[in-house]
């Protein structure tokens, strides 16, 4: 028996010093690279990430753009979208508007209603809310991306402005209890870009203090452009902005205008949204 104890034991050292020993080797063949990590984990890894990557794509007819965001502030919220919108959308939008534009108008703070003025200068027109498959896919894109339903949209508006045409700064949320009864108070807006404007034309938030050795083509805005955070239009790009904060109280720091087009022509398209529903 005590034979018997003594040859289990001895089994036993020997199993440990095996398991050590194998150990020691394995450690010594990872670090000198004998062998990885099978490279197929990575791989698919990759691939999801590739494939996650590509769903920010979007297609209309045969042609495919890449989405990319550009966090441009907190203060206010405001991000660019590059190719939100395809060519063949752009051009959809503006020749679906073109034949019905007329001059734009701004809200009168006193009565509500819609009054021309010298501080808008543009034309425009309101494409009604889901009025073909196009607009529709448009809308629920915006919808998308802003985290707003669809219903508490306004129709998309078709702006067109020509040389010297301009709209001073002003803010989207409403100054008089009128225009809120209708779905609240606006509280974020899409500004879409249909065209390229050879020089003028940005959008322009003045409260917003700017750097010009932080901005790459400062030499390229107009003088209206560097009176604060500016964006350039470019045809397929999309500015969101809110004009409330995250506490639901108007945001000040929203206050933007559109420059003055210098050469070229500017075509841009806005979804304004509302709190709750808005009825068209």
């Amino acid at each position: 028996m005590a034979k018997a104890g003594l040859f289990k034991k001895s089994n036993r050292s020997l199993e440990r010093s095996l398991f050590v020993l194998l150990s020691i080797v394995l450690l010594l063949m990872l670090a000198l690279g004998m062998f990885s990590v099978p490279q197929e984990a990575k791989v698919m890894k990759y691939t999801k990430l590739t494939e996650s990557i590509d769903t920010n794509r979007h297609s209309y007819g045969n042609e495919e753009s890449r989405q990319q965001v550009e966090v441009l502030s907190w203060e206010p919220r405001a991000f660019l979208y590059h190719n939100f919108l395809t060519k063949d959308e752009c051009e959809y939008l503006i020749n679906t508007a073109k034949p019905h534009m007329e001059r734009s108008y701004v809200v009168d703070s006193k009565t509500g209603k819609s009054v021309e003025s010298r501080v808008r200068t543009s034309s425009g027109y309101f494409l009604s809310r889901g009025r073909d498959k196009i607009v529709r896919r448009i809308e629920k894109r915006i919808a998308d991306f802003a985290h707003i339903p669809e219903e508490n949209g306004e129709g998309i508006h078709v702006l067109h402005y020509g040389i010297g045409q301009k709209y001073e700064p002003h803010f989207d949320y409403f100054l008089d209890p009128f225009n809120t009864k209708n779905g609240g108070q606006r509280m974020a807006t899409m500004l879409m870009y249909l065209s390229d404007v050879a020089k003028g034309g940005e959008t322009v938030f003045p409260s917003h203090e700017v750097n010009s050795s932080s901005v790459p083509f400062w030499d390229q805005l107009s003088e209206c452009g560097r009176s604060g955070l500016s964006v350039r239009p470019k045809m397929g790009d999309a500015l969101l902005f809110w004009s409330m904060k995250p506490d639901a109280t108007e945001d000040p720091m929203s206050l933007h205008g559109s420059c003055a087009v210098i050469q070229g022509n500017k075509w841009s398209a806005t979804k304004w949204m509302h709190v709750d529903k808005y009825n068209m």
